[in-house]
């Protein structure tokens, strides 16, 4: 029997939510399939309401497809961001904010540096949380079919959100569909919420104390460790066992200190402290840095090996460690030279991930074997020597 576009329509919008589109087709039958899913869920009256005015902002489209490409160096990247309004803003902050920050550290096990450094970069500890609506900015990013996994599940947390009043149907945040002052998104909130001020409702756009603890939760929801270090700079002799570097090849502080590894001010590295990788964001000459199971967490908040390494760094600068040595790093490839090292690897059987000018997790690695096969040191940062040899 032949079914009709019409018909097929309307089964969509009346089936349950395992049978409706998952995304794209006709806005209406997606968005009528998407309110029988949060109908399902609970949501009421107010939060379909609010879906049924919902609408496709083709300016967040736009913000999806012209992401730019991450060309900055570590160096680069962290000088611009640990700069010295966030430094005296977040000395500011953690000291108006003391007992708060104390709960969260009693309560989640997150020291206070480490919830001010990202609250610092997400939005300038609340100065700059977004003017895209929130929830047109997830049914648009929802209904297209890019990248639908990452923002379906967030469409019935929103409306449950809105529904239950915590957030008004005009909420405005960041063009992917974050909130507040820490950008969290609403299955976060929805989940982990803290009421930190005790007025009924979780409010991370304007309540202090509903986003440093919220905040502190969320982080120890991702695994963070009490009373552990996340990352330590350290100082590195010319010397090493390269190969035995970077992030996932973790070993005993007693090992790092039988090869010289060092603090940063030449003393010797904390015995009691767990297990560490070595990072080497550019390379043997460049800065070096200890880091600790807890650093995983801030890979879990955001997959940019810079913007977690600088994330890391400020909140050891707000806990009181100098500034960044960047020491001496060999020169690195960007743009065209990026791309024609990664073609090499490509041609070599390497997986790179794409041709994209971008060093990332799988180029690095790439570049790391290429390194031990040539016999130059194993670091991860890819050089003119390297695309030479190559």
């Amino acid at each position: 029997m032949k079914t009709t576009l019409a018909a097929l329509t309307l089964t969509l919008a009346t089936a349950g939510p395992a049978l409706a589109q998952q995304c794209g087709g006709d806005f209406s039958a997606w968005r009528a399939g998407v309110a029988q899913e949060a109908q399902a869920a609970g949501v009421g009256q107010r939060g379909l309401a609010a879906l049924d005015n919902a609408r496709l902002d083709e300016r967040v489209l736009s913000r999806d497809r012209a992401q730019g490409v991450f060309t900055q160096t570590f160096t680069e990247f962290a000088g611009r961001m640990i700069n010295s309004y966030r430094l005296e803003q977040g000395a500011s902050l953690l000291r108006r904010h003391a007992d708060l920050f104390a709960k969260a550290e009693r309560d989640y096990g997150v020291p206070g540096p480490v919830i001010a450094a990202f609250w610092a970069l997400e939005t300038d500890f609340g100065a700059v949380q977004g003017d895209f609506n929130t929830l047109n900015a997830l049914v648009t990013l929802a209904h297209d079919c890019r990248r639908p996994e990452l923002f379906r599940p967030q469409l019935v947390p929103m409306l449950t959100l809105i529904d239950n009043g915590t957030l008004p149907a005009d909420s405005q945040g960041a063009w992917a569909g974050e909130i507040g002052q820490t950008q969290m998104l609403p299955s976060d909130i929805l989940k982990l919420g803290v009421d930190g001020d005790g007025d009924g409702v979780v409010d991370m756009r304007r309540s202090v104390p509903d986003v440093i603890l919220t905040t502190g939760r969320k982080i120890q929801s991702r695994g963070w460790r009490a009373g552990e270090p996340w990352m330590q700079e350290v100082q590195v002799p010319d010397t090493l066992p390269w190969a035995e570097t970077g992030r996932v090849n973790r070993l005993p502080i007693s090992q790092w200190t039988a090869w010289g590894v060092t603090k940063r001010d030449g003393s010797p590295l904390d015995a009691g402290a767990p297990d560490a990788g070595l990072a080497l964001p550019m390379g043997h000459k460049g800065p070096a840095f200890l880091v600790y199971p807890n650093f995983d967490v801030y890979l879990e908040w955001n997959q940019s090996f810079t913007y977690t390494l600088t994330a890391a760094n400020l909140a050891t600068r707000l806990a009181g460690a100098p500034r960044l040595d960047a020491r001496s790093p060999e020169q690195g490839l960007t743009g065209d030279a990026m791309k024609l090292l990664q073609q090499k690897l490509l041609d070599r059987g390497h997986d790179v991930g794409g041709i994209d000018g971008i060093l990332g997790a799988m180029t690095r690695e790439a570049v790391r074997v290429e390194q031990q096969r040539l016999g130059l040191p194993v670091d991860g940062w890819p050089t003119p020597a390297l695309l030479t040899n190559l």
